[in-house]
Order: C-alpha cells, then structure tokens, then sequence
C-alpha cells in the first residue's frame, strides 16, 4: 500500500507531487465510478488527493485480477 511504501522512507501523502492510475479497459463513463473509488480511498487515508493525477486505459496488468495500479512520485527532502 502507498501509505506504508512513504513511511517506509520517512515519507506521507503530503509528500506526493504525482499520481498516475492505471486503469483497465478504461472508458470514459468509468470516470464516475473511478473519481468516487478515489475519493472513498483518500477518505478512509485521511489524506487530499492534492496532486496532479492522470489515468490511464490499459488493456491489462500484471495479474488478471487486477483493475487498477497507482504509481506515486513522491519529494523527500
């Protein structure tokens, strides 16, 4: 999970700059449902999504049990 990977190195959401998700067979009325998954996330997180985030279709990932992949750029001082 995100949140353990940025405390791993001393980090937190704060320090994010970026978001990338990766979503799959993504179709423009899945941004409804997409926005809310995100929105339920960061709740639950206690965190903003504050930083700039792209999405991307993808016609697979890794497993076939996976819909999403979020990639985070994080600044550290």
């Amino acid at each position: 999970m995100l949140c353990f990977a940025l405390a791993s190195v001393d980090g937190s959401f704060a320090d994010v700059a970026k978001l990338t998700v990766y979503v799959v067979d993504f179709t423009p009325d899945k941004m409804g449902p997409l926005v809310e998954g995100i929105a339920r996330a960061c709740a639950t997180l206690g965190v903003t999504p504050a930083p700039p985030l792209t999405g991307i279709g993808v016609s697979a990932l890794a497993g076939p049990d996976l819909l999403c992949e979020v990639e985070a750029t994080a600044v550290l001082d």
